[in-house]
């Protein structure tokens, strides 16, 4: 039987043939959420030691994980042009959670700018993409 599993990996953008990296794994991630990801995009995630340009990264992130500043700008060195990072977080209450403040203020000092957020189960999932160039002359 298949159930309607897509749902969220379709509602995070993803989709069949998209290169998509990990990053963050943990014990407490979600294998239900990581089972879409990889069934809507018909290949396994990468992990955080591949060098390969990426569509998209997920980026698992507990508020005892350091600098998402610092994870960020991990992040965007394989990001393909036009790609974006979802950073998924615990929601409010579980172990781990991050203020939204958090991620909304880290982003710009990353060069990034948050788009959207999603509600994902136990989860929160916040989408930054790098703002698109200007166009126009540089003096």
């Amino acid at each position: 039987m298949v159930a309607a599993t897509d749902d969220k990996a379709s509602k995070l953008g993803f989709t069949n043939g998209m290169v998509i990296q990990e990053r963050g794994w943990d014990e407490d991630t979600d294998d239900d959420l990581r089972i879409e990801i990889e069934d809507a995009i018909d290949a396994e995630m990468l992990d955080e030691d591949a060098i390969d340009v990426v569509d998209a990264v997920v980026l698992w992130w507990r508020d005892d994980d350091g600098d998402l500043v610092d994870a960020l700008m991990d992040a965007i060195g394989p990001l393909a042009e036009g790609g974006f990072i979802w950073v998924l977080s615990p929601k409010t209450g579980r172990d781990g959670y991050v203020d939204p403040s958090v991620i909304a203020e880290s982003a710009p000092t990353a060069g990034l700018t948050q788009t959207s957020v999603t509600s994902l189960g136990d989860w929160t999932g916040a989408r930054l993409v790098t703002p698109k160039a200007r166009s126009g002359k540089r003096a």
